[in-house]
């Protein structure tokens, strides 16, 4: 294919002005705020759900509206940074990222705080679209996977102490200070980013935006995602049919318009893109909700208290972060392909092994299945990225990079509700009470039943592109 793997080293006029190593650390302080929000607050949904009377599924919102906020607009101002400058939407973005966290802390019901998550994930959406973007045109072909790898390394660092951290604060200081904490720093991150970026990266200065095609792909994304998280109600269906209707006259939409909002011929005319987009998101619609379920299942049927139960899953995120580093930097020598495949078939054995957990489960097996998930997930996701980047011309740089995102957050969603699903057949809205312990465990084994065999598909996709 002619555009995989660009030679350019150069990729914008102004990125000799640019030190890579600063604009590498503001790029990784700024990929760690998000995920450790999103791995600290599941040590607090029952803290939170007790404060504000919600139940099961209610707290499920609190972490699903954020990754639908996310999934639909990383899209859209994607293409709003070709235009107008990634640096402008990256720092706009963290910007209020960090402002409606901080006051997530502040909310006074679980109505206010599940808005404030949405505003949040619109934060996330103008940040993720454009971060990776910005780092693979300041980082060359040659060193990039190692880069990738460093910056995801961040993510999974995040992931590992956010539970921690996450535990400690919740127990000693209650679950506002997680918001107040995670907001002032990505706030301060936002000011660091203003003085560090110099260039804006405007690869569509004057190109029109396409309004009409952004609103049927949010709407085609929203109705996906939410009518699968409304499952099995007919309402959920009728969500899921208007999603797929919509998404198919924006298939036929984007191929007509000038100046598209996502290039669609990018999947048909790139295979090796294609299929990596793929494994991506069974991979996160696979293993994004054990995180969520572990939490649960530790603190209400084990009896463990938030930070203990944090210690324990953070054996995962710790070993993502270790393998995610050595594993971007084996992506520049060896088939990244490859390396992301055996990557998803260790999570297959991750998620098959959760499936018989049951109440009097040794801590010691599920923290082997942890640190099983966490290789599994370290050595897929640096080497996949790297192929998604780098299989594209700087041009689509913006829309590969919040593909990508889009891919993730879509695969977070999927598993989240997956998860709803199964806690809402089982359980219901209820209270995760001792009566219904048996309840949950019966939706907890369903839930790894389905995200097992999306792992091992997500295997059997990813091993195609192996001789590509």
């Amino acid at each position: 294919m002619n555009n995989i793997l660009t030679t350019n080293i150069q990729t914008n006029e102004n990125n000799g002005q640019i030190n890579k190593n600063s604009a590498l650390f503001v790029l990784c302080l700024a990929s760690f705020s998000v995920p450790f929000m999103g791995s600290a607050i599941n040590l607090s949904l029952p803290q939170i759900g007790a404060s504000f009377s919600m139940g099961a599924v209610s707290q499920s919102w609190v972490a699903t509206i954020y990754l639908i906020s996310t999934a639909i607009f990383q899209v859209p101002f994607s293409r709003m940074a070709d235009l107008l400058g990634r640096k402008k939407i990256f720092v706009s973005g963290l910007m209020l990222f960090g402002v409606s966290t901080f006051l997530c802390g502040l909310s006074p019901s679980g109505a206010v705080l599940i808005i404030m998550r949405a505003l949040s994930g619109l934060g996330c959406a103008m940040m993720f679209g454009t971060s990776m973007a910005i780092l693979v045109s300041v980082f060359p072909p040659q060193s990039r996977g190692k880069a990738i790898g460093i910056n995801t390394a961040a993510v999974y660092f995040a992931l590992a102490s956010g539970p921690f951290f996450g535990g400690i604060l919740t127990h000693n200081l209650g679950w506002q200070s997680l918001f107040y904490l995670v907001g002032f720093m990505s706030i301060a991150v936002a000011i660091i980013a203003v003085i560090v970026l110099k260039s804006e990266w405007t690869e569509a200065k004057g190109e029109g935006f396409d309004y009409f095609g952004s609103m049927i792909y949010a709407l085609g994304l929203f109705g996906l995602i939410f009518g699968f998280s409304e499952l099995p109600a007919a309402f959920g269906f009728a969500m899921i049919a208007i999603g797929i209707i919509c998404f198919t006259a924006f298939t036929f939409y984007e191929l007509k318009y000038k100046h598209p909002v996502f290039n669609v011929r990018i999947f048909s005319n790139n295979k090796l893109f294609g299929l990596s987009c793929l494994s991506a998101l069974l991979n996160y619609a696979c293993i994004s909700a054990v995180a969520f379920m572990m939490s649960l299942y530790l603190q209400y049927i084990r009896g463990l208290s938030p930070q203990k139960a944090g210690l324990i899953l953070i054996v995962q995120a710790c070993i993502q972060c270790l393998i995610s580093f050595y594993a971007g930097r084996l992506s520049d020598r060896l088939n990244p392909s490859a390396l992301a495949t055996a990557g998803m078939a260790v999570i297959v054995a991750g998620l098959t092994g959760l499936i018989f957990i049951s109440p009097d489960t040794p801590i010691s097996f599920i923290i082997f299945l942890l640190f099983l998930l966490g290789f599994g997930f370290g050595l897929f996701s640096s080497p996949n990225s790297n192929m998604i980047m780098s299989s594209v011309d700087k041009k689509y740089y913006g829309q590969a990079s919040a593909t990508m995102g889009t891919m993730r957050l879509t695969g977070q969603a999927f598993s989240m509700g997956i998860a709803t699903m199964a806690i809402s057949l089982s359980v219901g809205n209820n209270t995760i009470t001792p009566h219904f312990h048996s309840d949950f465990m019966n939706g907890f084994h369903v839930t790894f039943i389905i995200c097992a065999v999306l792992s091992v598909v997500g295997t059997y996709a990813s091993s195609f592109r192996i001789k590509r």
